[in-house]
């Protein structure tokens, strides 16, 4: 009997630090990865602005070639838009909000799994005869004492795939 309580009151106790704990955390969060690529803006500019190219070099499709994709609104820039449902990387949308060639997209990314929309930007450098190309994205967990442990988290998570998605970009950007 004295195990029982005694492992209740740790889970009770455990359970009460992830809360309070969660709510000491920032709710916000920010990831940002880069690459130097051997090609023209102009021409990594085309593979970032279209959301069908995303395909082509983001890891996601990769992980799960059953991913179920849609697009919406106009084939590049802003408005553009991509849907996504899959088993195992989640369901979610983007959706182009600005884009200035050949220096910048600038997207909103939901997941309604979460509940919650990030904004971010792919921007695009001259660096020599290349490109120098960051992937970012800034989010915000809310008033979720539990999500914003995953905000904590967030680079870790999603720095991964970001710096795998640039290194896709890059092979591909840099092809002949």
């Amino acid at each position: 009997m004295k195990i029982v309580k005694a492992l209740l009151v740790l889970i009770l106790v455990l359970a009460a630090v992830l809360v309070l704990g969660g709510f000491l955390l920032s709710p916000k969060f920010s990831v940002a990865r880069s690459v130097s690529i051997a090609a023209p803006p102009d021409k990594v500019y085309a593979l970032v602005v279209d959301p069908r190219r995303w395909k082509e070099w983001t890891v996601w499709n990769q992980r799960d070639p059953q991913m179920q994709m849609s697009y919406g609104g106009p084939p590049s820039g802003a408005g553009a838009s991509w849907s996504w449902q899959s088993k195992t990387e989640g369901d979610g949308r983007m959706t182009f909000t600005a884009a200035a060639a050949p220096t910048r997209v600038d997207y909103e990314l939901f997941f309604p799994d979460f509940g919650t929309t990030s904004t971010g930007d792919v921007s695009l450098a001259p660096e020599g005869a290349g490109t120098r190309v960051t992937w970012r994205i800034n989010g915000d967990m809310g008033s979720n004492p539990l999500m914003r442990w995953f905000a904590l988290g967030a680079d870790a998570m999603i720095g991964k795939d970001f710096a795998d998605g640039l290194a896709g970009l890059k092979t591909l950007a840099e092809k002949p």
